[in-house]
């Protein structure tokens, strides 16, 4: 689980918009950008190569 705070001031690198926590991926909550981003030993992986688009399988 990401600290409220942190979470708080994440953004999505590709939009600016705010993310929410969903099970073990941050989601942008932009509709039409929609990056699922890894968080990984509690860290959010905040990069644009390692995303997942809307309606791809999740990678593990």
């Amino acid at each position: 689980m990401i600290d409220k705070k942190l979470l708080d001031i994440l953004v999505c690198p590709k939009c600016k918009t705010a993310v929410k926590e969903a099970g073990d991926r941050l989601v942008c909550q932009n509709t039409a950008c929609g990056l699922r981003y890894p968080i990984r030993d509690g860290i959010p992986v905040m990069l644009i190569e390692q995303a997942e688009k809307p309606g791809e399988p999740a990678n593990k």
